[in-house]
């Protein structure tokens, strides 16, 4: 036990004494502090005492797309973690192929009783979707938020990523170095973040490159999937059209173009440029580490929660979009275009 408490003390920063009382239910403890405890307890894998279990406020449904590409577990937790801060329990549901739609985990959650849902990547960013669906939803009395993708015809508040001022960050990062054809590879073009995305790749590459639109939309941007094998596709094709380097969507997708360079036998970042977007977990610790746009996953995540809450309450916020500034984040997948190594 005094090993214990010991543990948990040096983890939470407090004394013993301090810990021990947070245990026992003792008043006379800082809100603040006995939550450090308590994590220190959760993250050291100790059963809480039953007489400090919390009772939850109610279930919040997050749904989002898929798990495999890690951007989406890492939002996931962030909401997650600030909807347990609130007292809530988040309840993932997560959509496969061939498994649950949209409309049936809404349901599922719904029927649950649940207070709030948070909208992950979902059909509002879809631009052939039926957008009645979420007025249907307002229509039960169901507070929710939207993330990453937006519509005019969907009154609730939405949470969004700069997609514009990210491609104008990566294109002036590559035109900087000297590049001069630079390529695009993203998702469909159904999407709103993928039509956003490429309005500023060719801003970007008009003001940078003083590029023709209809050469950049028909020579330089390159649709496939938002996956590993997406990005190689692309890659693969961009290459093809003479592309140095190569702006990608998604982490993942930067990681297929990537392999494809090197089953061409080229070198990363010698004779091909990559940049991804998200900065998704780990991604700094790839061979080369990644030179990627940063989405702005704890803000979001945190301000769809606070959104909802203020929905939930019955004081609700704008229904309008909230968009967060991305990051570049500069590693080892560019350098200087090839033919341009003289450059500083």
């Amino acid at each position: 036990m005094t090993t214990r408490l010991a543990d948990i003390a040096a983890q939470a920063g407090v004394s013993e004494a301090t810990v021990s009382r947070v245990l026992n239910g003792k008043p006379g403890v800082a809100a603040t502090t006995r939550q450090s405890v308590l994590a220190a307890l959760d993250v050291l894998g100790y059963e809480r005492p039953v007489r400090l279990r919390q009772r939850s406020e109610g279930l919040v449904g997050l749904i989002t797309p898929e798990l495999e590409n890690p951007i989406f577990p890492a939002l996931a937790q962030v909401i997650g973690q600030a909807l347990t801060r609130q007292g809530y329990t988040p309840v993932l549901a997560t959509q496969t192929p061939g498994g649950s739609t949209e409309d049936e985990l809404t349901e599922m959650l719904v029927d649950r009783g649940v207070a709030g849902i948070i909208y992950v990547s979902g059909l509002h960013a879809d631009t052939t979707a039926d957008m009645q669906r979420y007025e249907r939803l307002r229509a039960q009395g169901v507070p929710f938020v939207l993330v990453d993708g937006f519509s005019p015809k969907v009154q609730a508040p939405f949470i969004s990523p700069d997609d514009r001022a990210a491609m104008t960050l990566a294109v002036t990062h590559l035109a900087s170095l000297g590049h001069t054809r630079i390529g695009l590879a993203l998702g469909p073009k159904r999407f709103v973040p993928v039509q956003r995305k490429i309005e500023g790749f060719v801003r970007a590459m008009q003001d940078q490159l003083s590029l023709a639109a209809e050469v950049i939309e028909t020579e330089l941007v390159q649709h496939s999937l938002y996956t590993l094998e997406g990005g190689q596709a692309a890659a693969m094709a961009l290459m093809d059209r003479g592309c140095t380097a190569v702006v990608c969507a998604s982490d993942m997708m930067a990681l297929g173009a990537i392999r494809a360079a090197r089953q061409r036998g080229l070198e990363v970042p010698k004779d091909i440029s990559v940049v991804g977007f998200d900065d998704s977990p780990l991604i700094a610790f790839t061979d080369p580490p990644l030179t990627t746009v940063r989405k702005p996953v704890p803000a979001m995540g945190q301000a769809a929660v606070r959104t909802l809450l203020e929905e939930i309450g019955g004081t609700p916020a704008p229904h309008s979009e909230f968009v967060f500034m991305p990051e570049l984040v500069v590693r080892g997948s560019t350098a200087s275009a090839p033919g341009d190594r003289n450059r500083p």
